[in-house]
């Protein structure tokens, strides 16, 4: 059993074996963290094999400032934007201009969205598959806002678009998100109850 710095420093040695335990002990929660971003499994599988070969040919670079895990999963979440960015995905989809200045945040906007609280009503794999059911765009956005925590500025930064198309792909996503999540709910006959208070969209993922 090997400790995290074993896992690290043998890595850098280029030893199969600790690759091998880094791989385990870590391809279930990224190839999650995949499928949250592809579309089909053949995406996944791409996006999760470009990202493992990235940490293994740049661990030379992990130099123990912040955490590992951290680290790796920031590698995943790049693989997923240069996936689309390489694919043309993002200009499929963001495709319209929105003025900087769009504004999220009213009562009445905020009471249109759904909050974590039914998020919380399905399962993982419901909630992936609400999300997955997004275009492309609506997806990325929410994704890296919503589950990521990146702010606008660096999702405008990361996808070559503008705060304002932003805030607007994701409005959207929450809209759709909430029409389909309550259709999932009446579908599996679930209570419950809407407490529609202001404030932005988190979702807690366990990867």
């Amino acid at each position: 059993m090997y400790t995290e710095q074993e896992l690290i420093s043998g890595c850098k040695r280029g030893n199969a074996k600790a690759q091998e335990a880094l791989y385990k002990t870590y391809a279930p929660r990224m190839r999650f963290i995949c499928k949250r971003y592809a579309r089909t499994s053949f995406e996944t599988e791409d996006i999760f094999q470009d990202a493992f070969i990235k940490i293994f040919t740049q661990i030379e670079k992990f130099n123990g400032s912040g955490s590992f895990d951290g680290w790796i999963r920031r590698i995943f979440i790049n693989s997923a934007i240069d996936y689309y960015k390489n694919n043309k995905k993002l200009n499929e989809q963001i495709s319209f201009n929105v003025s900087d200045d769009f504004q999220l945040g009213s009562i009445e906007e905020e009471e249109e969205s759904f909050i974590s609280e039914i998020a919380a009503k399905l399962n993982e794999e419901e909630l992936l598959e609400l999300i997955n059911s997004l275009p492309d765009g609506y997806r990325l956005v929410f994704n890296l806002f919503a589950i990521e925590s990146y702010s606008h500025l660096q999702i405008a930064e990361a996808l070559n678009i503008s705060v304002g198309t932003s805030k607007s792909q994701l409005s959207k996503a929450r809209q759709m998100l909430k029409k389909n999540i309550l259709q999932q709910l009446t579908k599996h006959k679930k209570t419950i109850e809407l407490k529609l208070n202001p404030g932005v969209l988190k979702i807690e993922v366990s990867a």
